[in-house]
């Protein structure tokens, strides 16, 4: 529900002795969550820029890394993970890898462009940024992908240039997508949570209560100087104290209604807590392995072997995919490797 930004009062003379009833609020109108980013639309063709426009907003998915703690973590954590398993090779820099595997735990694309000699001899990888990668029809032929710059134009490779290291998406196989989709919108109202109350606390005089005055006895200064304190308590400054003495004024002359005061209940720490489970649940990490605080004296149990299961059944099959992907792309017995644990 959004606020109505128009106070309904006059300006000039915030007075209710004549009669009239009256009422002010305070605030703009906030939207609380914006689901643009997983809007799936499928992948279509630009005839304009003739290539393929990604399902999801691959900047959109690069961006939620900072939207939630746990959701950045734990993406970093598992490319941190991926390379530790890398055996280093001149063929792909461990830079390079570590580049490219951030991508495909980001947006569930990696990209790797094959550097050849004059005689068409493959020499090594390089990473390209996969937030600009785009798949459409080459200028002279065939399919082929692309760089997108930031002045509009595109530099386009040679077929067969680019090798695409995707997440499958069952939808459709030009692009992959993250596996951590499901998991999307927790991280967001994490996000959400917390943006809320860094506003509620910066605020201060927050629409959490109603202050209800109906003493005819009120002089309009009185009033006037209550209803100037009461907006004068947003930012800096809040959270203060005020006095009022009416002379001879009836009982409940002055009341305080909380319509939803945050001393009262706060919701922030439940939501905070479901929206960070589902997050680890979304990318099937352990909390002993997310840095996660263990409520309980006994912890979460041995992280060793929590550890050595999560490589195992996690990137071990991550590392796989990331070396058949590129190796049945490579020529004269080149091929990269991981150790991959049994």
């Amino acid at each position: 529900m959004k606020t109505d930004e128009k106070a309904v009062m006059d300006e000039t003379r915030p007075s209710s002795a004549n009669g009239k009833p009256m009422a002010f609020t305070f605030g703009d109108p906030e939207s609380v969550l914006d689901n643009s980013l997983t809007d799936y639309l499928g992948t279509f063709l630009d005839d304009i820029q003739d290539f393929y426009v990604p399902p999801v907003s691959q900047r959109g998915l690069i961006q939620t890394m900072s939207a939630n703690a746990h959701h950045g973590s734990c993406i970093y954590f598992k490319r941190n993970l991926l390379v530790q398993r890398y055996i280093p090779s001149p063929l792909l820099s461990l830079m390079d890898l570590y580049k490219a595997a951030l991508d495909f735990e980001a947006t569930g694309n990696a990209y790797l462009q094959i550097f050849t000699n004059a005689f068409g001899q493959q020499l090594r990888l390089g990473h390209l940024p996969g937030v600009n990668m785009r798949y459409g029809n080459h200028p002279y032929g065939g399919k082929a992908y692309c760089m997108l710059k930031r002045n509009g134009d595109k530099i386009w490779f040679d077929p067969g240039e680019v090798i695409h290291i995707k997440e499958y998406d069952p939808l459709q196989t030009i692009y992959g997508l993250p596996q951590f989709m499901g998991g999307l919108q927790a991280a967001l109202l994490g996000e959400d949570a917390t943006l809320f109350r860094r506003r509620y606390f910066k605020n201060g005089s927050h629409m959490g209560y109603i202050f209800y005055t109906n003493d005819p006895n009120m002089p309009e200064e009185v009033e006037s100087k209550i209803i100037n304190d009461i907006r004068a308590g947003k930012g800096v400054g809040n959270f203060k104290s005020m006095f009022i003495n009416i002379p001879n004024g009836g009982e409940k002359a002055v009341q305080i209604i909380p319509i939803g005061d945050i001393s009262q209940k706060d919701e922030f720490e439940r939501i905070k807590r479901i929206s960070a489970d589902e997050v680890l649940v979304a990318h099937r990490m352990q909390p002993s392995l997310a840095g996660v605080k263990p409520e309980n004296t006994a912890g979460f149990g041995d992280i060793q072997k929590i550890s050595d299961v999560y490589i195992r059944n996690e990137i071990g099959p991550k590392a796989m995919v990331f070396m058949h992907s590129v190796n049945e792309h490579l020529k004269n017995g080149k091929k990269i490797n991981f150790d991959i644990p049994d």
